[in-house]
């Protein structure tokens, strides 16, 4: 209505001049307040549409980012694999000791008995006595054998005992498997030197597992007020969750052969 007074009275001329400027004045802010409100309108618009627009850039791209962090762990994956399977090798080669290399392919979780399935058998050599070991150390013996596969008690199962030593001063004892907790070493006399972080490695006793091979370190000693001998903690160095192959010692397989009345030879990798 104020738009079609004021255009009425600048049709008649100059005799209406103070209304048409009554009309303008009154008209003006109406005007300047109808624009900024739709200026704003079209703010908001293309902020939302931004906005949007923006929504859907961040869903693809974290689509993107998933896929490239999912095929960066395989890489990592792989990466770590390798450089297991290449310091394994490694070992096999620079030991060069007459061994069958051999798949986990199984676990028995009981606490007594915890023992690996893998996939070599009395068809590659395998017989009940041998021992199985990683580049790092002792992971066990073969306690059962089948035509492709065997079962191997592992050194800190509570149903293993290895004759064991001190590495620094020979210091003998008896080393007992404690499950998750790892070994507890056995009747080492209280004047005995044994400090955290003395390596304790086989005695070699009893023909079964060959002297100086690596079973841990020692993580406490605590002497008690009675008894002549101290309680000795040893964390394994193997890390027995994480086994992926091992390497089965063919080095006395002549002799447990004969004790066993096995007259096959095996063949060796």
């Amino acid at each position: 209505m104020l738009t079609a007074l004021f255009l009425f009275g600048s049709t008649v001329g100059s005799q209406f001049g103070i209304v048409q400027q009554m009309i303008l004045q009154g008209l003006g802010p109406v005007q300047a307040g109808v624009s900024q409100m739709v200026a704003s309108f079209h703010v908001v618009t293309d902020d939302y549409l931004a906005l949007w627009s923006i929504r859907d850039d961040n869903k693809r791209l974290r689509l993107v980012i998933a896929d490239y962090q999912q095929q960066l762990d395989q890489y990592r994956e792989s990466y770590a694999r390798n450089r297991y399977l290449e310091n394994e090798l490694n070992f096999k080669k620079e030991e060069n000791f007459p061994s069958l290399t051999a798949r986990v392919i199984g676990k028995d979780p009981s606490f007594w008995f915890q023992t690996l399935i893998v996939d070599q058998g009395k068809s590659g050599g395998v017989v009940e006595g041998m021992v199985a070991r990683t580049s790092l150390g002792v992971v066990g013996q073969v306690i059962q054998v089948s035509d492709n596969y065997a079962k191997i008690l592992l050194t800190n199962a509570p149903s293993s005992a290895i004759d064991a030593m001190i590495q620094k001063n020979r210091v003998r004892g008896i080393l007992k498997g404690a499950a998750d907790k790892g070994y507890v070493l056995y009747y080492i006399l209280k004047n005995a030197d044994v400090v955290v972080g003395d390596r304790v490695v086989t005695a070699g006793i009893g023909g079964i597992f060959p002297s100086g091979l690596p079973l841990g370190t020692v993580s406490a000693v605590r002497s008690q007020r009675r008894g002549m001998f101290q309680e000795i903690e040893v964390t394994p160095i193997v890390d027995f969750g994480q086994l992926e192959m091992v390497f089965i010692d063919l080095s006395e397989k002549q002799k447990i052969a004969e004790e066993m009345g096995i007259t096959n030879k095996p063949v060796v990798e």
